[in-house]
């Protein structure tokens, strides 16, 4: 988390972090995910780790939730390690920040593509480039399979 900290919005740079969910301690269930998330005005980190020891994610400028539509701000930002970090900025093309069913929860989108996408069980995922961010994929294959998730939210 520290190498996120200079690119976290200013007011959120000494706020305290805690763990919402881990797929360790919680299981893999994205309905388990979305009831340990926070307020919905309140931001998240979503930090994922896959089978090829991949570590990316999302900074999400609202709580993850389930939701019928689109929501999130421009504050909103994907991210990888590999093996340094790079972080992608809302491009301003359109607003499809983050959007969540039982099913799927979706970052980012444009053209029928996700820059980011978990499915129900947490076990599938994919990276695509998008308009939203206009990202690299963000793990090594445009499909992965989750080892590690992790949700962080403010105290």
């Amino acid at each position: 988390l520290p190498q996120l900290g200079p690119h976290l919005p200013p007011r959120l740079t000494e706020q305290p972090w805690h763990l919402q969910y881990c797929t360790r301690r919680d299981g893999f269930s994205l309905r388990t995910l979305y009831r340990s998330g926070g307020q919905p005005g309140s931001p998240a980190l979503l930090l994922i780790r896959d089978t090829e020891e991949q570590t990316f994610g999302v900074f999400s400028s609202s709580a993850i939730r389930c939701s019928s539509g689109f929501y999130g701000t421009g504050e909103t930002f994907l991210f990888s390690f590999s093996p340094e970090l790079k972080v992608f900025r809302w491009t301003g093309r359109n607003n499809f920040f983050v959007k969540g069913d039982v099913n799927l929860l979706m970052v980012g989108g444009g053209s029928g593509r996700f820059g980011l996408w978990l499915d129900g069980d947490l076990h599938r995922g994919g990276s695509h480039r998008c308009d939203t961010f206009d990202n690299e994929s963000l793990s090594a294959r445009e499909e992965f399979c989750v080892r590690d998730l992790e949700l962080w939210g403010l105290a």
